[in-house]
């Protein structure tokens, strides 16, 4: 039987992941899947309060609990190199635990498998369910990271990976900084499948402009060298269009872009194989559910 991984990361809003997996188990009647759930707990504030639940479909849930909160990504990494180094698996896939990663689509991920002969599946996101102006910053991001790296980047962390790809991710520093970054970087042959992004089971989204900015200067880190090289001939073009007019004003597009410049080569500092290859240490315990 073919073993799946769901990985959740989260941060205190476990009201959120026991909907999540109480829908995934309802999902799961007559699976010809072995589905176990994998929880990365960055160091909530406070602990599991609904342990008693009877989960029927599910094969196993753990939660790693960890010692110092790291961020998102790196909950999504340390995941990913605990199932590879300690579990029996197949495949994984990696969601939020909020429901804007719809548990009904897993199925989609689950039906793709028998065709994608071990390429890994990604969810391009064709519908969001926030407002006009979070969509808009979407869209500039997904236009600036196009332009910048040249990469496409149409998915977040609701994909399917096989083996291989794991191997692949836990083997690349670029996956402690930016997992979409990574996956994009370490895989050519990405299989798509359309993804329509849910509401939050719970409370407003966490994502807000200044992750968001984040989040397109991390996935542009993963590609600097192209990153740095298409700067270096937007400056030289622009001086050479602005040189008869230069003023304060035409000079703020550069200065945006130095800014850019220094936060991206901060940002690319995160990329720590030494922390990555360490990351399990932060584990402080590992409960079991089931």
């Amino acid at each position: 039987m073919t073993k799946v991984k769901i990985l959740i990361p989260v941060y205190n809003d476990w009201q959120s992941v026991c909907k999540l997996i109480d829908e995934i188990d309802n999902l799961l009647i007559n699976s010809e899947y072995q589905i176990s759930v994998i929880v990365v707990n960055d160091a909530s504030n406070y602990d599991l309060q609904n342990e008693d639940k009877i989960f029927n479909n599910i094969h196993s849930i753990k939660i790693l609990n960890m010692k110092v909160n790291q961020g998102h990504a790196r909950c999504i990494a340390t995941g990913l190199k605990y199932i590879y180094e300690k579990e029996e698996f197949d495949y994984v896939i990696p969601m939020d635990g909020d429901g804007e990663d719809r548990p009904e689509e897993i199925k989609d991920f689950l039906n793709q498998i028998k065709n994608s002969y071990d390429k890994p599946i990604v969810g391009e996101r064709i519908k969001r369910s926030e407002n006009f102006l979070f969509k808009a910053c979407y869209l500039t991001h997904k236009l600036i990271t196009l332009t910048f790296t040249g990469k496409s980047i149409k998915f977040g962390n609701f994909t399917c990976l096989p083996k291989m790809t794991v191997q692949k991710m836990i083997n690349d520093k670029a996956t402690w900084n930016s997992f979409s970054g990574a996956l994009t970087k370490v895989e050519n042959d990405l299989i798509s499948i359309p993804s329509s992004r849910g509401k939050r089971f719970f409370g407003p989204s966490k994502m807000s402009f200044y992750s968001l900015i984040k989040h397109s200067l991390s996935i542009i880190s993963v590609f600097r060298k192209t990153f740095l090289l298409r700067s270096a001939l937007f400056i030289i073009l622009y001086i050479l269009f602005i040189k008869s007019n230069a003023s304060v004003i035409t000079a703020i597009p550069l200065i945006f872009l130095l800014i850019a410049v220094y936060s991206i080569s901060n940002l690319a500092l995160r990329e720590n194989m030494e922390e990555f290859d360490n990351s399990l240490k932060n584990i402080l315990d590992i409960s079991k559910i089931k």
